[in-house]
């Protein structure tokens, strides 16, 4: 069998000499060869394709293509070869794995799916999906991904559930965010958003369709168990697990609360929205600012029947709910907000500006053991480890303005019960004008240490200290020790010389 680049060399030797005895010696063949390869030219026939030559397995040829379309193209080769060798077939076991490699090939070839292209339109199509988020205190979290074809404009936003308030409550906000309502949103096939399917038609969750009626927005679902008839919203989970998942490949440290997780949705949106979009060659951002004109409006009040009954927020910043008392941001004071229990959980919803945001989640409680979370409150002062002293009086300015140690007297002697403390305090304020400040301060503190604060005590220390470098503290050392010595024993047992001892 001739190469392609000898068949060539061949024709041209026949084109240049015009005889085949010629072109042979020329290419170095027998002039039938020439002959046959000009005459398949001369017939429109390709001369470099390679005649089919008969084989032992192409009898098995049937039972091959017969078993790998029953499989649907998933049988492997080595059980292909087994059955043929079983029905007679003596050849090599890498004769099979190409015939069935070509068989494959071919199934592929013919069952290849066709896509029309889509080109969507500027205000009519949004899609949602969800993706797994981060484990955030233990519990998994929820990442819902919006997308808007047009614009490719993204919205991530983080939840503990996919409940159906939830999905409200992201679709609601995704509506704020772009600015409008689009004619269609895309999603899967959710039990919050189609309960049953009757001969292969959708049917839709009652409340999702009041949710469709109150932002005038048609809701469809994509074909069951066919991803790629969303695969915008795909793509953008695929994406914002990628960059907001902590894995070993972006190397992205725990989230330790809920709140940086949302710090970190927030700016993954800017970075993907404000930088060129791959295909359309335009910055996201700048996009939905045109498709903004093509959107429906929306509605000034959400939809706020599915976040479950209203509550008024008391003024210690807690909701009753069935007689338990549950604490909420006490920026919600006096506020309405909205509950509900899902499982053993309640969840508490607040209507803002930006949409609905669940703003507490609180396990079931009792009557009687109210769930009271700290970080709902503003952090309060340590009255027991910061006591600070405020004057509320020229007095006191002036004993306060002799330094730390009048402070520190002030709250101790106070804590001990101090009689005639303003007559002390005027008293100090009266040293201060005779001796150095800092000097009266300083008695002041070693007063306020030693828990002395009876008369006169203050003058005392400062008499005892003025002049005293007190900065170095009086260490025991060689020349000194409080231990008794021995000289007192030296004498013991001699006849004392004491005239009264006789007597």
């Amino acid at each position: 069998m001739k190469s392609s680049r000898e068949i060539m060399e061949i024709l041209e030797a026949f084109d240049l000499t015009g005889s085949y005895r010629a072109a042979a010696e020329l290419a170095g063949c027998d002039h039938h060869t020439v002959a046959r390869y000009v005459a398949l030219r001369e017939a429109g026939q390709s001369p470099v394709a390679r005649e089919h030559r008969a084989r032992p397995i192409d009898e098995y040829l049937p039972k091959i293509e017969e078993l790998v379309v029953r499989s649907s193209g998933k049988i492997r080769a080595d059980v292909v070869h087994r059955r043929i060798t079983a029905m007679g077939f003596t050849g090599a076991e890498r004769t099979t794995r190409r015939v069935v490699a070509q068989v494959k090939q071919r199934l592929r070839e013919g069952q290849r799916r066709v896509f029309r292209p889509w080109i969507a339109e500027p205000g009519l199509w949004l899609q949602w999906d969800w993706g797994h988020g981060p484990v955030v205190g233990g519990r998994q979290t929820q990442l819902w991904c919006a997308w808007l074809a047009w614009s490719r404009f993204r919205v991530v936003i983080p939840v503990m559930d996919k409940t159906l308030p939830t999905v409200v409550a992201c679709l609601d906000a995704t509506l704020r965010s772009i600015g409008g309502v689009p004619t269609y949103a895309l999603t899967d096939n959710e039990t919050t958003v189609s309960v049953d399917h009757v001969a292969n038609i959708a049917v839709r969750h009652p409340e999702i369709v009041e949710v469709r009626r109150h932002y005038g927005m048609t809701i469809r679902t994509c074909v069951p168990a066919d991803p790629q008839t969303k695969g915008g919203s795909e793509a953008t989970v695929r994406i914002a697990k990628a960059d907001l998942v902590p894995t070993a490949t972006n190397l992205l440290d725990q989230y330790r609360t809920f709140g940086e997780l949302e710090a970190a949705c927030r700016a993954f949106c800017d970075e993907v929205n404000d930088r060129e979009h791959r295909e359309t060659q335009r910055r996201p951002v700048e996009a939905l600012a045109e498709e903004r004109t093509r959107l429906h409006p929306l509605p000034s009040a959400p939809f706020t029947v599915a976040f479950g009954t209203t509550r008024r927020v008391n003024w210690d910043s807690t909701v009753s709910v069935e007689g338990v008392r549950y604490s909420v941001p006490h920026t919600l004071a006096d506020t309405r907000v909205w509950v509900r229990f899902h499982g053993d959980e309640l969840i508490v919803t607040s209507v803002g500006d930006h949409g609905p945001v669940e703003v507490a989640r609180h396990a079931r409680s009792t009557p009687g053991n109210p769930s009271i979370t700290d970080e709902h409150y503003p952090p309060r002062p340590d009255h027991h480890g910061e006591r600070v002293p405020r004057a509320t009086s020229s007095e006191e300015v002036a004993f306060l303005t002799l330094g730390p140690g009048a402070a520190a007297w002030l709250v101790e002697a106070a804590a001990a019960g101090t009689r005639r403390i303003r007559s002390k305090m005027a008293e100090a304020v009266t040293l201060a004008k005779l001796h150095p400040t800092d000097e009266v301060d300083r008695a002041l503190g070693i007063a306020a240490i030693a828990g002395r604060f009876a008369e006169n005590d203050l003058l005392r220390i400062l008499t005892h200290n003025i002049g005293r470098d007190t900065t170095e503290p009086t260490r025991a050392g060689e020349d000194h020790s409080l231990q008794p010595g021995t000289s007192a024993w030296s004498r013991f047992g001699l006849p004392t010389t004491d005239p009264e001892s006789d007597h």
